[in-house]
């Protein structure tokens, strides 16, 4: 009796979606969503501790890494429009101010909030990497130092002593790992910067005028509110 020809079974498909498991390749993971919800809360934080007396001072070094690098911004695009740079100022609570003679005053002006918001957004990305969070470690380092040499309040300096300390020890905590928070509340603090100059120059009326206040002065019929928006609208894309 001739034996009846088998099939050989054969392999389910491979990759076959199962119905509800399925996720788009654009939805966070878990990770990613932690972080988010981490930014909103360093965001809550970050504008306490910027706006309520008595607290304020703890967070003066990452004020003078953000305010000078707002205004170096300033100066650059002051240098590349043919302006000449006058004086500079950088305080924690005063604020920035760079005097320029020449250049072209919009390009200025909004050189400084682009500029905070670029740097804060390489910084936003450190949190998400620990490999661009060990890079940008090397930058933050050396803004927490520069801006010492314009300090003469002792506590300030032995906080900037403090945060290069535990900056240089989140190294060798899970081989970099906690890097990645640091850079993140750097960058959440530098990206919304427009909100905090605004928020010192109406609720503390600081000696230096933010940008949106200038804007104001320069073209009346904006108001700083309205500037203030249109450099807050597009951040969120950003940090997306």
């Amino acid at each position: 009796m001739a034996a009846t020809p088998t099939r050989p079974p054969l392999a389910p498909p491979m990759g076959t979606p199962t119905p509800g498991l399925s996720q788009s390749s654009n939805s966070p993971n878990a990770d990613q969503i932690v972080v988010l919800y981490v930014i909103i809360a360093m965001a809550v934080v970050i504008f306490g501790f910027w706006n309520v007396p008595g607290v304020r001072h703890v967070i003066n070094p990452f004020k003078l890494f953000t305010i000078g690098a707002h205004e170096m911004f300033h100066i650059i695009a002051a240098i590349l429009s043919g302006g000449r740079i006058l004086r500079v100022s950088i305080d924690p609570h005063m604020g920035g101010s760079t005097i320029v003679e020449g250049g072209r005053p919009p390009i200025i002006l909004c050189s400084g909030y682009l500029g905070s918001t670029l740097l804060g957004a390489l910084f936003v990305l450190a949190g998400w990497d620990t490999l661009v969070a060990k890079v940008m470690s090397f930058v933050l380092g050396v803004g927490l130092i520069m801006p010492l040499r314009l300090v003469r309040d002792k506590l300030t300096i032995v906080l900037t002593i403090l945060y290069e300390a535990l900056l240089i020890g989140f190294w060798f905590i899970d081989h970099g790992s906690a890097l990645r928070w640091y850079c993140l509340f750097v960058g959440v603090m530098n990206i919304l910067f427009a909100v905090w100059d605004v928020a010192d120059d109406r609720f503390f009326h600081k000696t230096n005028d933010s940008d949106a206040t200038q804007f104001a002065i320069l073209y009346p019929s904006i108001g700083p509110h309205s500037a203030l928006f249109g450099c807050t609208l597009w951040k969120p894309l950003l940090i997306n």
